[in-house]
C-alpha cells in the first residue's frame, strides 16, 4: 500500500504552522522553517531521513523501513542500507533514535521502539506495517500505522527524543527492539526498573566494516503509565542436537513473561503491554547518552522535566526557525525557496553534539570519560566530503559553531595523537582518501577566524603530513610520497590517484597555512608536493592515469572504468573523469599541460556534454568553476552550475543527486543558488556565477565579523536570465569573477546585473 495524501485527522500542532500531509505540498508563510520539506533526499540514495531532529542534535527519530520485507523495493541492495529511511519502501518496524544523515555507509538506527496491536509478536520480520498520512517539519514528524490503527508522533530535544501513539481499544504494546538496525553490532543490554522505566545499553560501530569502531550508546526509557504486562525476548539460536522450547508466537525468538530483572545478548528486547481504551494516547521519553545509562537519565530530566509533546515541539521548531534565519532570501518561486531551506536544514544536523549535560563525552579513541565545558564537543566528522562546502559555509554563517568544531578536532588529536579522518562517536573510520582535518583547519584559519590554539594546530597538522611509515595513521603512504610527490600504483584495484589528489589539496592548503605563520622554507615544500598531480597527467588522454613505481604509466588503462562505483584502477568511487580536474588549487597549472587553453576547455566541456561526470559525488563538485579560470569562458560556469541545479536538484524524495553526505551536497546547492562558490580550499576566495534569488541576505556574527550581515542582489533576474553582464561591490565594478572572502564581508553589498546572452 502506497501513502497517500488522505488526511485522517487534521493535527493543528501549537507551532505556528499547520502540518502538511504529504512532502509534495506545504503552507508556506514568512518563517524559513516552513518551507523545510525533510523529506527531500530521502529517495535517489540522498540517504537524508524525515524524523525529528534539533540542530546539530544526538538524538532524531526516524521511521525504520529498510528491512527485507517483500513489497519494500530497495531495501536488499546495499545501496540503500546506509540509511533507516526510503521513501520508496513500503513496510517499516520501528522509530530509531540514533541515526546518521546522508552518509554512504550504514550504521546507527538503533533504539527502536514499536508499537503494535493484539497479541504480542516481536520478530521484526514478522510485525512490519505500511505507513500513510506521513508528516514532517522541523521537529516533528507523525504518520499512521495501518496495520494496527495507531497515530504515532515524534519530536526531540537535543539528547533525548519524545514519541507519542494514540492507540485503538483493546490490548496495545510498545516494544524496544536492540536488535535490528544498521549497525553489524548486535549486542545489548537491557533492564526493567519499573512498570514505567527500562534502562540499558546496545553496540554500535563497524562503519564502512571497520571492525575497530565499536562503542555504546546508553539509554532510559520512560512511560507515561504504567504497563499491565511486561517482559523480554531474546533470539536462540538453534544448536545441533539441541531442542529448544520454542514460543509459538515468535518463531526463533523467545518471549518471557516471567522474567529476570535484566536481560542480556544479541537480537533482545523488552515489551510493555497496555489495555487501552478507543483514543488512548501513551507517551514515551527516550534519554541518550555515550557515556553511561546514568548521563542518559540526567539528560531525560534535565532536557524534559516540565515540558508536555506540545512544548518540545514548539522549542524545536523555534530553534530551527532561529537557525535556518540566519539566511533571508527574496524572489526565486516557492520551489527554490524549499530547495533552499531544505538544504540548509540538511546542513545542520551534523556534525552533532556528544557531550552529556554535564559536559561528558567518551575522548577519541580511548576507554576515558573526558568533560567539555563552555562550548560544545562535535562528532561525525565527514571531512573527505564536508572540507569542501560545509565547513567553508559554517565559517561564513555560524562561526561560532565551526570554531567549536575545529576545537574538538585539536582535542581528538590531544586525546589520540592524530587529528580525524572520518570520525564517528570518538572512533576514527579510517574511510576515504587523503588528510582532510588539515584541509579545514588551513581554509578556516585563511578566512580569519582564529579563536584556537594554532601552534597545537601547526604540531598536528606538521604531523600528519611529514611522519614517515606505518606510524602515520592519516597517510600510511608518506614515505613514497613525500620523496616522490605522487603514490604509485601497486596492485590490480587501488585508489592511488586519488589518494594523491587528496593530498595535493591537503598540502597546499597546509602551505597557505604554514607561510601565514611564517614557516616559508616550509611552505615552499608543501606547495611542491601540491604539483604532484602534473605526473599522473597523460596528454594522450587529457586525463589522469596511474603511475608505477618506476615512474611507467599503468597498462590496461579505461578512463571510464568505475564510472559505476565499482572497484577502479588508481581511483576512488569513480572513473578518471571524474577526478582528473579535480586540481582546485591550481587550475592554471592544469590548464596549461594541455596544448592550449581551448583544449582544456573542450575536454572539460567533455564532461558536461558526454555526461561524464557525478554530480553525486565530491570530486566533480568544483567542475563547473573551473571554467571561470578561463577568460571568456566564465559564462560556462554561469550555464553550467544553474544546468546542474535544475537538472539533479528539486523538490520531492529524489530531490539530492546522491547521498548527501551530512550536508555537503546540500551545502553546494545553496552556494550555487546564492551565486558564490569556495573553489580552493585554502585559498579564501569565491568563484562568482549567477544567483536564482534576487536578494540574499546573510545576517553574520559581529563576533567575528566586521558587517551585521551581506547583501547579495540580482538585477534583471529570472530563469532565462543566467548570465552575469557585470559585478559590483558595494556599488564598484569588480573586475574578474572571484572575490576574496574578507573583501566581500567588509564590503557587505555584492551585485549581479544579469543578462539572458552570455559575455564570451
Amino acid at each position: 500500500m502506497k501513502r497517500n495524501c488522505v488526511v485522517k485527522n487534521l493535527v493543528l500542532l501549537l507551532i505556528g504552522f499547520l502540518v502538511s500531509s504529504c512532502s509534495s505540498t506545504k503552507v508556506f508563510a514568512d518563517k524559513p522553517a516552513e518551507f523545510v520539506d525533510p523529506f527531500i533526499g530521502t529517495s535517489n540514495y540522498g540517504a537524508t531521513f524525515p524524523g525529528s531532529v534539533m540542530p546539530w542534535g544526538m538524538v532524531s527519530i526516524v521511521p525504520f523501513n529498510v528491512l527485507p520485507y517483500e513489497g519494500n523495493e530497495y531495501s536488499n541492495t546495499d545501496d540503500w542500507c546506509s540509511n533507516p529511511y526510503v521513501y520508496n519502501n513500503e513496510i517499516m518496524s520501528g522509530f530509531t533514535h540514533v541515526n546518521l544523515s546522508g552518509v554512504g555507509c550504514p550504521d546507527l538506527g538503533s533504539i527502536i521502539l514499536m508499537p503494535t496491536t493484539g497479541e504480542l509478536e516481536v520478530d521484526y520480520s514478522e510485525y512490519g506495517t505500511t505507513l500513510s498520512d506521513e508528516m514532517a517539519n522541523p521537529g516533528y514528524y507523525s504518520a499512521y500505522l495501518d496495520r494496527y490503527g495507531v497515530g504515532a508522533e515524534a519530536t526531540a530535544t537535543m539528547r533525548t527524543g519524545r514519541s507519542r501513539y494514540t492507540f485503538p481499544e483493546g490490548k496495545s504494546n510498545i516494544l524496544l527492539d536492540l536488535g535490528q538496525g544498521l549497525t553489524n553490532e548486535t549486542g545489548a543490554y537491557v533492564k526493567m526498573v519499573s512498570d514505567t522505566q527500562i534502562e540499558g545499553y546496545k553496540l554500535l560501530g563497524t562503519f564502512c566494516y571497520n571492525p575497530e569502531a565499536v562503542f555504546p550508546v546508553y539509554f532510559v526509557v520512560e512511560f507515561d503509565r504504567p504497563a499491565d504486562e511486561r517482559g523480554y525476548w531474546k533470539e536462540h539460536r538453534r544448536l545441533g542436537g539441541h531442542r529448544h522450547n520454542w514460543s509459538e508466537t515468535s518463531g526463533e525468538f523467545k518471549i518471557y513473561d516471567r522474567y529476570s530483572r535484566e536481560m542480556a545478548g544479541e537480537n533482545i528486547g523488552a515489551w510493555y503491554s497496555f489495555d487501552t481504551e478507543e483514543g488512548e494516547e501513551i507517551e514515551v521519553k527516550v534519554g541518550v547518552s555515550y557515556v553511561s545509562i546514568e548521563n542518559a537519565r540526567e539528560n531525560l530530566s534535565v532536557e524534559q522535566d516540565g515540558l508536555d509533546f506540545e512544548q518540545i515541539a514548539q522549542n524545536a521548531f523555534d530553534k530551527w526557525n532561529e537557525e535556518l534565519s540566519r539566511i533571508e532570501v527574496e524572489g526565486g518561486t516557492d520551489d527554490d525557496k524549499q530547495m533552499f531551506y531544505t538544504a540548509l536544514y540538511h546542513l545542520l544536523i551534523h556534525p552533532n553534539v556528544i557531550q552529556d549535560v554535564n559536559g561528558e563525552y567518551p575522548a577519541m579513541e580511548s576507554n576515558e570519560i573526558a568533560t567539555v565545558d563552555g562550548r560544545d564537543r562535535y562528532t561525525v566528522f565527514s571531512l573527505w566530503d564536508t572540507y569542501r562546502t560545509v565547513h567553508p559555509f559554517l565559517t561564513m554563517v555560524y562561526p561560532e559553531k565551526q570554531i567549536e568544531m575545529i576545537n574538538s578536532m585539536l582535542d581528538m588529536y590531544n586525546e589520540s595523537g592524530w587529528l580525524p579522518k572520518w570520525e564517528l562517536y570518538s572512533r576514527e573510520t579510517d574511510v576515504m582518501n587523503g588528510d582532510p582535518a588539515l584541509i579545514v583547519i588551513g581554509d578556516t584559519y585563511m578566512r580569519g577566524l582564529r579563536d584556537f590554539d594554532i601552534d597545537l594546530a601547526f604540531e598536528a597538522m606538521m604531523k600528519s603530513a611529514t611522519t614517515q611509515g606505518a606510524k602515520n595513521r592519516i597517510r600510511p603512504d608518506n614515505d613514497f610520497y613525500s620523496e616522490n610527490y605522487y603514490v604509485p600504483f601497486i596492485e590490480a584495484y587501488d585508489n592511488s590517484v586519488a589518494q594523491a589528489l587528496e593530498y595535493y589539496v591537503a598540502d597546499y592548503s597546509l602551505s597557505r597555512f604554514v607561510r601565514e605563520l611564517g614557516y616559508e622554507e616550509e611552505a615552499d615544500i608543501f606547495y611542491e608536493r601540491s604539483l604532484g598531480y602534473k605526473r599522473y597527467f597523460d596528454p594522450e588522454y587529457g586525463l589522469m592515469r596511474p603511475v608505477k613505481e618506476d615512474g611507467i604509466f599503468m597498462e590496461g588503462f579505461d578512463p571510464v572504468m568505475g564510472e559505476g562505483y565499482e572497484e577502479v584502477h588508481g581511483f576512488h568511487e569513480g572513473s578518471s573523469w571524474q577526478y582528473s580536474f579535480s586540481i582546485p588549487h591550481d587550475i592554471e597549472g592544469l590548464a596549461g599541460l594541455f596544448e592550449t587553453e581551448e583544449a582544456f576547455v573542450d575536454q572539460l566541456d567533455r564532461a558536461f556534454s558526454e555526461d561524464l561526470l557525478d554530480m553525486g559525488n565530491q570530486p566533480n563538485m568544483g567542475y563547473p568553476y573551473f571554467f571561470s579560470f578561463i577568460e571568456g569562458e566564465e559564462w560556462r560556469t554561469q550555464k553550467n552550475v544553474r544546468d546542474l541545479i535544475r537538472k539533479y536538484y528539486g523538490v520531492g524524495p529524489a530531490g539530492l543527486p546522491g547521498n548527501d553526505d551530512t550536508g555537503t551536497m546540500s551545502a553546494w546547492l545553496m552556494y550555487g543558488m546564492m551565486g558564490i562558490y569556495p573553489v580552493t580550499p585554502g585559498d579564501p576566495s569565491y568563484a562568482l556565477t549567477s544567483p536564482v534569488f534576487d536578494k540574499v541576505t546573510i545576517h553574520l556574527d559581529k563576533r567575528y565579523y566586521s558587517n551585521d550581515k551581506l547583501v547579495i542582489e540580482s538585477n534583471n533576474g529570472g530563469e532565462e536570465n543566467i548570465f552575469i553582464e557585470s559585478i559590483e561591490l558595494n556599488g564598484e565594478k569588480v573586475d574578474g569573477y572571484f572575490i576574496d572572502h574578507l573583501d566581500l564581508i567588509e564590503a557587505g553589498t555584492l551585485r549581479f546585473n544579469l543578462s539572458s546572452e552570455p559575455k564570451k
